[in-house]
């Protein structure tokens, strides 16, 4: 009878996922020297190639593709059974790993992590920031347990396999412009239209913000806008509005109450929003997860989005 070691199972699976013995290394924190050698055990207990060489590196070979499967179905189990005998204790305690883009982060993910303080000290909360793309490999493989990511209308995010995806907030767009432009005196919606010859601000490329602004300024207004600076960071989006006369399409969650210096207004042409989902793996959660979502969930429930303040009511 094959006797598998888990921990070994987890490095063939990251090497399925990963495709190089370097990147497996640097997700689990060994030398690749280190993986190779586990990879080689692995070889030694089922009594199959399970790796061949392919140029400078490595390929799994057909029984290794076998085996990944089989590690997936028993990597979920122990998870499963993991999260089952830590319900079975009275207090809530262990690692939760979450992640999420800086709205996320800031506006749920920290005010959740002080709840959780509070009410289940014994839980260590890990917080990063990341965008949904960058984490779903880890989320997959079970590096990280929480990923608060968001989607547009019109730019749905895949759903892979194994994951579970839970909306957390609508939020409708705006269009952020310097309080001087001229189609912010008029204080009503902007056609995304009349912006043409702005310079405009959004996300990195490769992000959802980034192809949502694109691909709205090409559905509503026809035209390739000047996407002349990218910033994940939603501060430093307002503060090129601010001060280098940008216009940006933001989330109201991103936006400030009060500020002299922005005009906030409607689109004019439709009505566009933003939903944000945390996505969890397909498996039974863990009580620390299940306690965090509680948390997560409590914040959103609280949240006072953005409202036009009195002074930009008066200066509309």
């Amino acid at each position: 009878m094959i006797e598998l070691d888990l921990r070994r199972l987890r490095f063939l699976r990251e090497f399925e996922e990963r495709g190089t013995l370097a990147a497996v290394a640097a997700a689990l924190g060994y030398s690749p020297s280190t993986v190779s050698q586990q990879l080689a055990l692995l070889e030694k207990e089922v009594g199959a190639r399970l790796l061949d060489k392919a140029g400078r590196g490595v390929r799994l070979t057909d029984a290794g593709h076998l085996l990944v499967q089989h590690a997936r179905v028993l990597l979920s189990a122990a998870e499963a059974a993991e999260a089952d005998l830590a319900g079975l204790g009275g207090d809530i305690r262990g690692t939760v790993r979450a992640g999420g883009l800086q709205s996320a982060a800031r506006r749920l993910l920290i005010p959740a992590l002080a709840r959780m303080k509070a009410d289940h000290p014994q839980v260590r909360v890990e917080i990063f920031e990341l965008e949904l793309e960058q984490s779903l490999p880890g989320l997959r493989l079970g590096a990280v347990d929480l990923v608060i990511g968001d989607e547009y209308d019109s730019h749905p995010r895949p759903r892979p396999a194994g994951l579970r995806f839970t909306l957390l907030l609508e939020e409708p767009l705006k269009i952020v412009l310097p309080a001087a432009h001229p189609l912010a005196r008029p204080g009503g919606p902007v056609p995304v239209a009349d912006l043409r010859s702005d310079i405009w601000t959004a996300s990195a490329e490769g992000t959802g913000h980034h192809a949502m602004v694109i691909g709205t300024c090409r559905a509503l207004g026809g035209y390739e806008p000047d996407l002349r600076h990218r910033s994940s960071d939603a501060d430093v989006q307002l503060e090129l509005v601010r001060a280098a006369a940008a216009v940006a399409l933001m989330p109201t969650l991103t936006l400030p109450g009060d500020d002299p210096a922005l005009a906030i207004r409607d689109i004019a042409e439709t009505t566009l929003k933003r939903r944000l989902v945390a996505a969890t793996r397909d498996t039974p959660p863990a009580p620390a997860l299940t306690a965090l979502l509680t948390a997560v969930t409590a914040q959103v429930h609280g949240l006072d989005l953005w409202k036009p303040s009195r002074s930009t009511a008066r200066r509309s």
